[in-house]
């Protein structure tokens, strides 16, 4: 069970969020004149959704406060897990948001959690080696056509071939193929949409059985076994770990989150700093050059002993110094300040590029069973490219499992 004299928060498992946590923390005491001792614990995604959901954690009062991604929301106010904060905020302190950055945490009138953490998924590419007039010459030389952004997951998998040089410890493109119901499944939905699909029917039920969705895994598990194009260790990665290996300059141009283009130019460790931009995804047809807007928020505990100080808390860390701080750290902040900041924009080139992405953004549908959906469909991806299996009779198995759950 909790310590009851210490403020516990439950934190996404990433250096630039334990860090801004610590130091927003010791100003918040400072700003209030707090004495209570807090707790930050970092968790990967698995072992923070079991502690804040499954096991009741914002529940039972072990966790006060905590970071949850969206995925989680519907599932978490189902479970009474999370308190309303809209009582204690008026419409001017929420006007310093995107709609967009709202809209998914309200529920019957309630409101769930405030901002933390965004960045949609967008293209993240080495601008350095796409400008340089050598690699230009070699491309042209070599495929007779300019090198350029690709605007087609055609014209991605040539460019990731062409930049794809283990000798040099440089590869095409890195995927997030670890199997922890996410990264393979934010792949699969982009995928999809690129190609014009969409994950629910017309009656509003999740629909992954669809033609889309075949060629999308096909395309998907081939580039994965694609070693002519891909890091290595794809398979093995994260989101973060393959944020860190383009960090590292191994990577020419990966599909990840904004913010690990924002690290880029914030890390001391980076070896790409001012060698980044960004772009929207490649897509296929009449498919749409689409992001996915998956955030995380600042999210108080119903059954919390604290829960005035952890509703001041997430209050004053939401302020535009301490986003801006986030931000500066390594972090994504969320306001629209921040946005448009000239300090920010100075160091990270390409920040006020979040509002084109926001437009183009999309969400995954709320219902109480997507953890245990995006499983099957993590599931899915994985027997996709680790066997041989017809992807259709894959896609017909899973569907099948999805539609014994009582969803939406």
């Amino acid at each position: 069970m909790s310590n009851t004299n210490k403020f516990r928060f439950a934190v996404r498992k990433f250096e630039p969020f334990e860090r801004s946590m610590q130091k927003i923390w010791e100003s918040f005491c400072v700003a209030t004149g707090c004495k209570l001792e807090a707790e930050f614990i970092a968790m990967d995604l698995p072992e923070l959704h079991h502690e804040l959901i499954t096991n009741e954690g914002l529940k039972n009062g072990n966790w006060d406060s905590a970071h949850l991604v969206t995925d989680w929301l519907l599932e978490a106010y189902t479970a009474n897990a999370i308190a309303d904060i809209k009582p204690a905020l008026n419409k001017q302190e929420l006007a310093v948001w995107s709609n967009s950055l709202l809209d998914i945490q309200q529920f019957d009138g309630k409101l769930l959690g405030l901002p933390f953490h965004d960045g949609p998924e967008c293209l993240i590419y080495r601008k350095d080696l796409f400008e340089s007039p050598q690699e230009q010459q070699k491309f042209k030389d070599l495929y007779g056509k300019d090198l350029k952004v690709p605007l087609s997951w055609d014209d991605f998998i040539e460019i990731a071939e062409f930049f794809q040089r283990p000798e040099d410890n440089l590869y095409g493109t890195v995927i997030a193929a670890f199997p922890d119901g996410h990264n393979t499944v934010f792949d699969f939905c982009l995928q999809l949409w690129s190609r014009g699909g969409e994950l629910l029917d017309a009656d509003g039920n999740i629909q992954i059985n669809t033609p889309e969705a075949a060629d999308g895994l096909i395309f998907y598990r081939d580039l994965l076994k694609n070693h002519q194009a891909i890091h290595p260790q794809s398979a093995q990665y994260e989101s973060v770990q393959a944020g860190e290996a383009f960090a590292r300059g191994e990577v020419a141009m990966m599909v990840n989150w904004f913010g690990f283009a924002a690290v880029c130019e914030v890390s001391e460790s980076s070896k790409v700093k001012g060698k980044v931009d960004v772009a929207g995804l490649p897509k296929v047809g009449n498919g749409e050059a689409c992001s996915l807007n998956v955030y995380w928020m600042y999210a108080v505990g119903t059954g919390s002993k604290h829960q005035d100080i952890a509703l001041a808390f997430v209050k004053y860390a939401t302020q535009a110094q301490q986003d801006k701080l986030l931000t500066l750290e390594g972090g994504i902040g969320c306001r629209k300040s921040t946005w448009q900041d000239a300090d920010v924009n100075r160091i990270i080139p390409y920040y006020h590029k979040l509002e084109e992405l926001h437009k183009h953004a999309k969400t995954l549908p709320q219902s109480k069973h997507w953890s245990a959906i995006a499983n099957l469909i993590d599931e899915l991806v994985v027997k996709a490219c680790s066997t041989t299996s017809d992807v259709k009779v894959l896609l017909e198995d899973t569907q099948h499992k999805i539609n014994t759950i009582n969803i939406l």
